[in-house]
């Protein structure tokens, strides 16, 4: 089973990830870690990737695809795809390269989230510089407000990629990219799962298991 999980920074991506590999085994492929390994385990790939990189270019669709079938093969094609593709031209050369394999995307999961409430979620978040406890303002306040529970002496902070402007600024690209990508799988008839992941967690967790239940019945 090939899955691709969308949503919105903030919208409990990394959480729903984990839950979906637990419960049917699969295995977790993000383009950026497998870039990152390419390069570290010094392969043709990686160092195609590498010279790009070293130059400042951006690493070309085609390499990226290339990088990311291999993987999806490694793992038996039986994976999430973690917020790839990240572009409509991606995922149409994703499932070129899938379909030549006889593979395609079993199911797209969306998690969908008002804007408003991905800003408060990222926005209030809190992290400890020295242990990297994430703690939030509002849901999941420290004992001590402003201070780890772990790490007594240490003060909490606002990483920079939480605050308002740098948020506004991730979501913009996210609805100028990567939300086109649902549209596009939709347009080509894959099967595509809009599951509301503004509420609690273990809700969406039910939401996103009753949709895959006709794939892995």
């Amino acid at each position: 089973m090939i899955l691709v999980l969308l949503g919105p920074p903030g919208a409990g991506k990394g959480t729903q990830c984990k839950r979906i590999i637990d419960k049917y085994k699969l295995r977790h492929l993000s383009s950026g870690d497998i870039l990152r390994s390419e390069r570290a385990a010094g392969t043709e790939l990686g160092k195609k990737a590498q010279q790009y990189m070293d130059s400042g270019a951006l690493v070309p669709d085609e390499l990226i695809i290339e990088m990311m079938v291999a993987a999806i093969a490694d793992a038996g094609w039986n994976c999430v795809l973690d917020g790839f593709p990240r572009t409509t031209v991606q995922a149409a050369r994703l499932d070129d390269a899938l379909k030549s394999q006889g593979k395609k995307i079993d199911a797209v999961i969306d998690l969908q989230v008002d804007d408003k409430i991905v800003a408060t979620r990222i926005t209030g978040r809190r992290s400890c510089p020295k242990c990297g406890a994430v703690y939030h303002i509002e849901t999941l306040k420290p004992k001590r407000q402003g201070w780890c529970d772990n790490c007594i002496d240490t003060k909490l902070v606002q990483r920079d990629d939480d605050k308002p402007e740098v948020v506004a600024n991730r979501l913009g690209a996210y609805h100028k990219q990567t939300a086109a990508v649902v549209g596009y799988y939709k347009s080509v008839k894959a099967t595509v799962f809009d599951v509301r992941a503004d509420g609690a967690v273990d809700d969406v967790t039910r939401a996103v298991f009753n949709k895959l239940a006709s794939l892995a019945a």
